[in-house]
């Protein structure tokens, strides 16, 4: 399964790491996320991926 978070479609993203002579190698930057139950409308539940930054910010609401 892809790491995508199932709320913002925040995904692992390219960059560059940088020495201090400023040469640069490739890497990649993983988005942090935890997998939880969230409550549907319909009192269901459902086990999605989600950013912790996300998850953080509404922990009292799920």
């Amino acid at each position: 399964m892809a790491r995508i978070c199932y709320f913002t479609g925040r995904k692992t993203r390219s960059g560059q790491t940088r020495s201090h002579s400023m040469r640069a190698w490739k890497r990649q930057f993983k988005v942090n996320l935890i997998d939880k139950w969230v409550r549907l409308e319909d009192w269901s539940k459902v086990k999605v991926k989600i950013n912790s930054r996300l998850y953080k910010k509404f922990k009292g609401f799920m």
